[in-house]
């Protein structure tokens, strides 16, 4: 297990899109190294999630965990440890909520993002064994930024307005709290 580099935008295996990982392979020693690796970098540098390519692996995996007292997203609901590999993500409706995202490979930054707020997940676990479970509310925005990373996409692509884009300590600042509020109200609405 190791903490790795985490590539930031500009580098390459951020901008292609990642390769399918063979579902037989997936107990082998390198597949369950990258977990162990994907699972101690998101820790190390307090993420909500980690993609593979942002370790500079291009391959279809990530990891999500949000537990209490997260310092980068202490509003952020509780999330179990979750492996996916080569993961799909359907949208259940059209409902919509704008989010404010970060990003462990986008430094220093957040900006305004739209997220669906119904989705479908489905995928293999570390363990190879095929998941489908549904996720509602705020979390559905952790899973489909991650799942946006292995097509090559970072949340500056998806910002629609340039003027939400600001450094993390201005969003501390001037813009927090007002999110917080929407987040605790999908929280009180969605569970999640």
């Amino acid at each position: 297990m190791t903490v790795r580099e985490i590539v930031e935008i500009g580098h390459p295996v951020l901008a292609d899109r990642a390769r399918e990982v063979d579902v037989g392979a997936i107990a082998s020693a390198e597949v369950q190294g990258w977990i162990d690796d994907l699972i101690d970098t998101m820790r190390a540098a307090n993420g909500a999630g980690i993609a593979a390519n942002q370790i500079g692996i291009p391959y279809r995996l990530f990891t999500v965990e949000v537990s209490g007292g997260n310092p980068r997203y202490p509003y952020k609901p509780p999330i179990p440890l979750t492996v996916l590999i080569n993961p799909v993500i359907e949208f259940l409706s059209d409902a919509t909520f704008v989010n404010y995202e970060g990003c462990l490979s986008v430094p220093n930054m957040r900006g305004e993002v739209v997220r669906h707020l119904e989705i479908s997940v489905s995928g293999h676990d570390r363990d190879g064994a095929h998941r489908s479970f549904d996720v509602r509310g705020y979390s559905a925005a952790t899973f489909q930024h991650e799942n946006d990373h292995l097509d090559g996409v970072l949340f500056p692509h998806r910002v629609e307005d340039p003027q939400s884009f600001c450094s993390w300590s201005a969003f501390t600042q001037f813009r927090q709290a007002a999110f917080v509020e929407r987040v605790q109200g999908l929280v009180t609405h969605w569970g999640a």
